[in-house]
């Protein structure tokens, strides 16, 4: 039985080290910020790890971490508009800026103005190159309302940017602290 749980442990840890990264990535993206990205991921993975035992395939447990992310995140937006609107008083916050340039700091700026659904749509369909159900799935939507939302987060980023504006899509290795 011990030798079965340091066989579990061990998958766990693998399971771990193959993720992390991608998955604070998507952090980022969704959350502008690399603390916000760290807390993300770190509760995604305790979270994963508490039900690593009905999860059988590593796939399987990548799409489990991911959408427990997403809805932690959408769980943290919820509330941060609900002390918002109770609030007396808003204090400054410094915000990072990753140090992107050219091309991709304006994507990353037209990101940035985008509703939150629309961004966490484009980041899950564009950059982790999602399908459209998968997407449906991790945002807890229709599949009709996931391609509603890209298609308008998409509207949106073009009528910022221009229609001339052509760049090339974001790489894992340009979003780092």
């Amino acid at each position: 039985m011990a030798g079965r749980d340091r066989e579990r442990e061990q998958d766990f840890v693998d399971f771990f080290a193959d993720e992390y990264w991608p998955l604070r990535r998507v952090g980022f993206l969704l959350t502008g910020s690399w603390h916000e990205a760290d807390e993300l991921a770190q509760d995604a993975f305790a979270r994963t790890y508490a039900a690593w035992g009905r999860l059988r395939r590593a796939d399987r447990a990548a799409a489990y971490a991911r959408k427990v992310l997403v809805n932690r995140h959408r769980s943290l937006l919820r509330r941060a508009v609900v002390e918002a609107r109770y609030a007396l008083t808003q204090r400054g916050e410094a915000s990072y800026e990753p140090d992107f340039s050219g091309d991709d700091q304006v994507l990353w700026q037209a990101l940035r103005q985008l509703p939150a659904r629309h961004r966490n749509a484009l980041v899950l369909r564009f950059y982790l190159d999602l399908p459209e159900a998968e997407v449906a799935r991790l945002l807890g939507v229709p599949i009709g309302t996931a391609k509603s939302l890209v298609h308008r987060g998409l509207t949106r980023m073009r009528a910022r940017l221009g229609p001339d504006f052509q760049a090339e899509p974001l790489h894992d290795t340009e979003i780092r602290p």
